[in-house]
């Protein structure tokens, strides 16, 4: 026996698989052709677009929806309300779309009333990943292994975010911008579009480091413009301006605006010399 849970209420055509052990809620709404593994648990009124194919054990809480044709591994929450667009992957043991819960002592106090995490079609995300509601993401991004997205961000498309990279809330990454493997995307921080971020970037927004109320009027992490490539293991302080195709060296401490076009290098970082013409976008 399978042993299924099917609402009256739910929609679930016959070309539909249904794996042993599933719970489908009420008003729920399958496409044709949806392939349930084992232990699937859909909420009231979530909705699977035609040809998805949900691993064992995967979630999607009431009220989300799932475009056509995208792949959920194992064991994956899809929290409620979140929507993805069609032509997507999200690898095994992925949370997508859940809430935020704030230490006391920290300077983003958690919001009940986020609105939920909204993903283009085409995207990717690897297994492990972390996505909190609150963010939108455009087409074609792709978030790589154990990688955390925080709320109220914004990824534009094509955006590459590597695995283990942390982005922190209310920051802007816009479209075609990469940033690789271990890099921290500090908390209200903008990236412009085709910036590329090396592996191990630190990008910090705080002076005070925690300490005094002042630090609630001044927290800004660094804006870092169009074009500009940030070398690996270097440190942004808070509030700098990386100017566009500004070239940051590997190991570099930017503690000042930068000028455009120029390449920066040393501890603290210094202008070198010009990029050169053929590097430029």
């Amino acid at each position: 026996m399978n042993h299924h849970v099917i609402a009256s209420s739910a929609t679930v055509p016959e070309s539909v698989t249904v794996g042993p052990f599933c719970v489908i809620g009420e008003h729920v709404v399958l496409g044709e052709n949806v392939v349930l593994g084992v232990g699937c648990v859909l909420g009231e009124g979530a909705q699977v677009g035609a040809g998805c194919e949900l691993g064992n054990y995967v979630s999607i809480g009431a009220g989300g929806k799932l475009g056509s044709r995208a792949r959920i591994g194992d064991h994956t929450t899809i929290y409620p309300q979140a929507e993805l667009g069609d032509d997507g992957f999200i690898g095994s043991n992925s949370s997508i779309g859940r809430l935020p819960k704030a230490a006391a002592t920290s300077t983003v106090k958690a919001q009940a009333d986020l609105p939920p995490l909204k993903m283009g079609s085409g995207f990717t995300v690897g297994c492990s990943a972390v996505l909190y509601a609150g963010t939108s993401y455009a087409d074609n991004t792709f978030v790589g292994d154990g990688a955390v997205v925080r709320e109220r961000c914004s990824i534009g498309q094509n955006v590459v975010i590597g695995s283990g990279v942390a982005v922190e809330n209310d920051t802007k990454i816009g479209a075609f911008t990469k940033i690789q493997t271990g890099s921290y995307i500090t908390a209200y921080m903008e990236l412009e579009e085709r910036v590329f971020i090396a592996p191990m970037v630190t990008t910090t927004n705080d002076n005070f480091m925690g300490r005094t109320e002042k630090r609630f009027k001044s927290i800004k992490g660094p804006t870092i413009q169009r074009g500009a490539r940030i070398g690996g293991g270097s440190i942004l302080l808070p509030g700098v301006k990386v100017a566009p195709e500004t070239f940051v060296a590997a190991g570099a401490l930017v503690t000042k605006d930068t000028t455009e076009k120029r390449v920066m290098k040393g501890f603290p970082a210094k202008d070198l010399r010009e990029v050169p013409e053929e590097e430029l976008l």
